[in-house]
């Protein structure tokens, strides 16, 4: 019995002092990656202040594919940045949010670029597809569109783009009226044949359209607007038939009956449409 007490003792003392050695190379495990991780930072930080990390000038900022209305030099004059200053101490995220602030820019991502230092900017602009007139409070206001219904103030397009030409599409009547069917209606009107130069939204029981061909009624818009454009394209015949100072208007409330409502008093005129059309 007492030896094997004995022998229980001894594995016991050994055991101790293995853990305790294991406890000891815990230790100094711990030592060394601490010494390790702070010796990587206080690298990493040494390398971050070196001069060679700074932003000196604008010729270090990389614009990409995305700004064909805006130069790089205005692009660049919307940055707010200033010389020289730590790659480090700039913030991507905060640059890319100011730039998709302006009207004119509907995207932005700002990365930052360490070989050579420098940034590296992408933008998505706004391309303006039509003028809009908007009254209200005795005044007109004028302003532009994107195909998306985006709206951007006139003078704030004009002064980033001042040789830019705008749209020969207009529009009349408040954002809040056309919002909803928009992007429908201007991806109907862009793809038609028959030329149209002014959509009047003022009206919102009557849309109507100043084409080529005269005003074209549609009335409350709806999901029939791609319907009633395509049979707008198909009346296109009737210019050759008409003067445009004969027809006062074509109605197209219901696409599957469109009539040609004449100048002359009560007259009103069924087109036939052509089938090869």
């Amino acid at each position: 019995m007492a030896g094997i007490i004995s022998v229980s003792r001894t594995d016991l003392a050994q055991r101790r002092q293995k853990l305790r050695r294991q406890r000891q190379m815990k230790i100094i495990q711990a030592i060394w990656r601490t010494f390790a991780i702070t010796g990587l930072a206080g690298g990493l930080v040494w390398v971050a202040i070196q001069p060679v990390w700074m932003l000196k000038a604008p010729k270090q900022i990389v614009m990409k594919s995305g700004n064909k209305l805006l130069s790089d030099q205005t692009t660049q004059s919307l940055l707010m940045l200033s010389y020289p200053q730590s790659l480090w101490r700039i913030e991507p995220s905060a640059i890319a949010n100011s730039l998709k602030k302006q009207p004119t820019i509907a995207q932005a991502i700002v990365r930052r670029r360490l070989f050579p230092p420098g940034l590296i900017i992408e933008i998505q602009e706004r391309v303006p597809v039509a003028v809009t007139q908007t009254s209200g409070n005795n005044k007109v206001i004028i302003g532009l569109l994107d195909a998306s219904g985006a709206w951007m103030p006139l003078e704030k397009y004009t002064s980033l783009n001042p040789t830019k030409k705008l749209p020969n599409l207009r529009v009349i009547g408040s954002p809040k009226q056309y919002c909803s069917y928009w992007t429908q209606l201007h991806e109907a009107v862009s793809r038609s044949s028959v030329k149209v130069m002014e959509i009047n939204c003022q009206n919102p029981t009557n849309l109507i359209l100043k084409t080529e061909l005269g005003n074209v009624h549609l009335g409350v818009p709806g999901p029939q607007l791609p319907e009633q454009i395509k049979v707008l394209a198909q009346m296109r015949p009737l210019a050759t038939k008409f003067n445009s100072g004969q027809i006062e208007y074509i109605d197209l409330k219901n696409p599957e009956y469109p009539l040609v409502q004449m100048n002359q008093k009560d007259q009103k005129l069924t087109p036939k449409i052509p089938k090869n059309i």
